[in-house]
């Protein structure tokens, strides 16, 4: 069984999440409201590709983050997606990729995605240790 690995940002802003609405015409996941990520590239790091991701979907440069958690997501291919917290970055926000991304309550039930949904509870669950 092939695991594709990716790395996913959870943007903290306060009480707050950005998420993503993905464009139409992604192969995985069109349409849906998720945590903004990618995949890792071969021989990249995780943080390597935390860098290389922000950058390629938000435009912002991470200056405080922290992992978080790893979750399976089954889609078209089989995803390991390691969940980081970035709690500050440099850079205006801007949607590279996505069709918009907005901030959201953190308690939010909208993400399209079982394992997006499990990390924000865990984000939840261990703030107060973070």
């Amino acid at each position: 069984m092939e695991v594709n690995e990716c790395i996913s940002f959870i943007m903290l802003n306060d009480l707050q999440v950005l998420l993503e609405k993905r464009s139409e015409q992604k192969e995985t996941d069109p349409g849906l409201i998720t945590i903004p990520g990618g995949h890792i590239e071969y021989g990249e790091t995780q943080v390597e590709a935390l860098f290389r991701e922000l950058n390629e979907e938000l435009n912002v440069v991470p200056t405080d983050y922290k992992y978080l958690c790893s979750l399976y997501h089954p889609t078209k291919e089989l995803q390991l997606i390691h969940y980081f917290i970035v709690s500050a970055w440099t850079g205006d926000i801007t949607a590279q990729e996505a069709d918009e991304v907005k901030w959201y309550s953190l308690n939010v039930n909208q993400v399209g995605i079982a394992a997006d949904s499990i990390a924000l509870k865990e984000v939840e669950r261990v703030s107060r240790y973070l």
